[in-house]
């Protein structure tokens, strides 16, 4: 196996709660007001330190997507999913955007978000798009 780059964010950081390698900046955020089967996520422009599963087609809340999981460079959790195609003409801009789980990453003052019992089930995406 060949030697891990990872690259070190400096700011208010988003990080794998697992093992702490820096995923992305507050800065970044788009939205925070995504939801997955945990609870809360939140869209990003921007992440680093995950690689990108397999391309896969996903119906949610908000209609048809071509999603792909993304993973911790670090641990390898899976930390949330990337946008790659948005059928819906409204949807467009989550396109080259990922989404990271709150219960999945620790936040910039280094809070955890716990899954709580009103979690919602269904599909994930965005309450609001």
């Amino acid at each position: 196996m060949g030697r891990l780059f990872v690259v070190e964010l400096e700011g208010k950081i988003y990080s794998c709660k697992h093992c702490r390698t820096h995923l992305a900046l507050v800065e970044d955020i788009v939205s925070k007001s995504f939801h997955c089967r945990h609870g809360k996520a939140y869209l990003f422009n921007k992440v680093v330190n995950v690689s990108v599963g397999e391309k896969e087609e996903r119906l949610m809340m908000t209609g048809l997507h071509t999603v792909a999981d993304i993973f911790c460079v670090g641990c390898g959790s899976i930390v949330g999913w990337k946008y790659e195609t948005a059928y819906e003409k409204s949807q467009k801009y989550k396109e080259g955007k990922s989404v990271l789980e709150r219960y999945k990453v620790s936040g910039p003052d280094g809070s955890n978000y716990w899954v709580s019992h009103e979690a919602h089930v269904g599909g994930s995406d965005a309450d609001d798009a």
